[in-house]
């Protein structure tokens, strides 16, 4: 198989990484309701770190449900996807800083982190949704955040799903167009 034969297996096989977008989606949701309650900011914060516990359980169980692949067992370039979705940790101490010095931009830097981390899944998957999307998801919330003040940040997240949920569409509409040809190398992306 060719490099992007085994791109397009990968789309296909593990349905374009749905099951983690539709997980974050629901997280980024209770996110959102949580920063609706009126506990402190601290408390938000705190809570907000916890709820992303939920995104792998989750994600591994919507993938099941959609019948996709996402450990690519069978698939070479299934540890590059594991090494795109575990670099992101590396930015997280920049949350852990917000955290502490400036609790009002945390939830800024973490839906900025998490929008930009999906920038090389449009290489992997070869699915121009998440290369497009990621910028759109990190300058929509930047925007946001200079403009929202501390009684209205549960807009960021609310946004955050939105955004998460047209990427959900976008992404399954190419992998239905990719899944629809009979061999790979035909269906177009990146």
């Amino acid at each position: 198989m060719t490099i992007h034969e085994l791109r397009d297996d990968a789309s296909i096989k593990a349905k374009n990484g749905l099951g983690f977008i539709l997980s974050g989606t629901v997280v980024w949701f209770l996110i959102t309701f949580i920063f609706l309650l009126p506990f402190t900011l601290q408390t938000k914060n705190i809570f907000m770190l916890a709820m992303t516990g939920l995104l792998f359980p989750l994600a591994v169980g919507i993938s099941s449900i959609m019948k996709a692949d996402w450990k690519l067992e069978k698939n070479p370039l299934n540890k590059l996807g594991l090494t795109l979705n575990v670099a992101q940790f590396i930015y997280f101490p920049i949350v852990f800083w917000a955290f502490i010095e400036s609790p009002k931009e945390m939830i800024i830097f973490f839906a900025v982190i998490t929008g930009a981390h999906f920038f090389p899944y449009g290489w992997f998957y070869r699915a121009r949704a998440y290369s497009a999307m990621a910028p759109v998801i990190s300058i929509v919330i930047v925007i946001i955040g200079w403009t929202v003040d501390l009684t209205k940040l549960w807009l960021i997240p609310l946004i955050m799903t939105l955004l998460l949920l047209l990427l959900s569409v976008w992404l399954f509409a190419d992998y239905k167009k990719k899944s629809s040809t009979t061999t790979f190398g035909t269906s177009q992306g990146m």
